[in-house]
């Protein structure tokens, strides 16, 4: 019988902010500009708000200046193109976000291609999506390398292992199962497991069966 483990992600966030802190006060300590990120908010959707604002907290915590855009849902998407243009054009802004959902009448990828792929801490551009795919060094979604940041510091072995990934959301699950089957031995080191993505249109028996064969469960829906 195999005893579950239970993961402090709390934790390991805390581990990973004071590593990143250290990190940025050399950047500035040795000369360099400090970091600076810019969120662009659109709307009014609670949650949209308060996702935002713990991305804010996150970054003046490990010492990232940061500022939030807001504009309202009516906004056009011209006029939304405009700002991350200039945004992007901006040698103060170094990381630039768009939070996501956008209203209906805006084309989300649109604007997330319209951010600069240097820019883009997202990971939600073309560009960085295709180089994650060939294994080469890109912007990573956040929730996917938080995903393969617990795997790998908590010591879970992948290579050759069975994963099961429920969900397959382009910004979510398809990028998890996407770092854990890559090749680790080239430039974005993945974790060489065989894995199946389950969706909404699995059978349920299927599904069953194949997370009692699986090594590894990643819960990516909902």
């Amino acid at each position: 019988r195999t005893e579950a483990v239970v993961i402090s992600g709390r934790k390991l966030a805390r581990q990973i902010r004071q590593e990143a802190r250290h990190e940025v006060e050399q950047w500035v300590a040795a000369g360099n500009k400090r970091p600076h990120l810019s969120v662009v908010l659109v709307g009014e959707n609670p949650a949209s708000h308060s996702y935002v604002l713990n991305k804010t907290k996150a970054a003046a915590d490990v010492g990232i200046s940061s500022e939030t855009i807001l504009r309202p849902a009516s906004v056009t998407e011209e006029e939304l193109l405009d700002l991350i243009s200039k945004l992007n054009n901006d040698a103060d802004v170094d990381g630039l976000l768009v939070q996501l959902p956008l209203p209906e009448h805006i084309d989300e990828r649109k604007i997330c291609n319209a951010v600069t792929p240097d820019k883009d801490v997202d990971g939600f551009h073309v560009i960085n999506v295709g180089r994650m795919c060939l294994d080469q060094y890109s912007m990573l979604p956040a929730t996917p390398w938080g995903v393969w940041e617990i795997i790998k510091r908590t010591g879970i072995p992948t290579l050759g292992k069975n994963v099961v990934v429920a969900g397959r959301s382009k910004n979510v699950g398809m990028p998890i199962a996407m770092l854990l089957h890559t090749d680790g031995r080239h430039e974005r080191p993945g974790g060489d497991a065989t894995v199946t993505i389950s969706h909404r249109y699995t059978p349920k028996e299927q599904l069953k069966q194949h997370t009692i064969r699986a090594d590894i469960v990643v819960a990516a829906a909902g």
